[in-house]
């Protein structure tokens, strides 16, 4: 039992140490077989960086209006995971704004459901490309700016709960979007990861994601937890739609892309519920 739980807390350092700026002493912990592992705890990674951000908040609402407390809190979280997910939705959408340029210049030449090699293959040398590009640029200032915008209108409670539940929610979309769909690149950064869960992973990842929204539906109600959880899955779903008919699968940089997207639509979930308009 002991011998166990020191593997998994190797497994849980593994995934902090990759989703996060974190100093995480991994020693040799390190493998592509405790790496795979480590995807089970993303939530929980996800919903640690949330509470680090919802205590940056409530402590700077004590001093400060609401709004700005909400850009430090965000800050915070671009701080923790070096914008690890941020850069992944920039570069998710400077790759398929020049696919999508390419195949305008090109023509209509690829079958529905097939994606056009050509335009593919260029999709996926613009996301290696370090450079920020306009496409980028407007989806990453929009994103931030609609998630300010949202977290800003709540209460100081729900900021706070939106922030842990969203973070860690939204690690999970991620999860499901590796179980679900292709890797399209044979090396990267999520290559060891991109392997089919167990079912003990599995159990892992649904139990911390099943308390986070427990814990939402008795802080903040039925209907917001309803509309949390239907705008996470709506943001999961429209991102997909963006690059997978492109890509026929997922990078490592569409995973963040779909984070972004989950998170986004989780804060616009909660605001509609708390502002009054449901």
């Amino acid at each position: 039992m002991k011998r166990a739980a020191q593997e998994e807390l190797r497994i849980f350092a593994l995934a902090l140490q990759f989703l996060t700026r974190l100093p995480v002493p991994a020693g040799n912990a390190h493998s592509p077989e405790r790496l795979a592992a480590s995807v089970r705890h993303y939530p929980l990674v996800g919903a640690l960086v949330g509470t680090l951000c919802a205590g940056f908040f409530w402590l700077a609402d004590f001093v400060l209006p609401g709004s700005v407390a909400v850009l430090l809190a965000m800050a915070a979280g671009l701080a923790l995971t070096g914008a690890m997910h941020e850069d992944g939705l920039a570069d998710s959408f400077d790759g398929i704004g020049a696919g999508a340029n390419q195949g305008s210049s090109q023509g209509a030449n690829e079958d529905v459901g097939h994606p056009n090699d050509i335009q593919r293959s260029r999709i996926l040398h613009v996301m290696r490309d370090s450079r920020l590009g306009t496409f980028g640029t407007t989806a990453l200032v929009m994103a931030l700016a609609i998630k300010a915008a949202a977290l800003a209108s709540l209460p100081p409670l729900a900021v706070g709960i939106a922030l842990i539940v969203g973070h860690g929610l939204s690690r999970l979309s991620c999860i499901v979007v590796m179980q679900t769909s292709a890797y399209v690149r044979q090396a990267g950064v999520a290559t060891p990861m991109a392997r089919r869960l167990g079912s003990l992973s599995w159990v892992v990842a649904l139990t911390t994601s099943a308390v986070l929204l427990a814990g939402l539906l008795r802080l903040l109600g039925p209907l917001t937890a309803f509309l949390a959880l239907a705008g996470l899955v709506a943001g999961h779903t429209l991102m997909r739609l963006v690059f997978e008919r492109k890509l026929g699968g997922y990078t490592g940089d569409t995973l963040g892309a779909v984070q972004q997207a989950s998170e986004v639509g989780l804060y616009l979930g909660v605001s509609a519920s708390v502002s009054g308009w449901a």
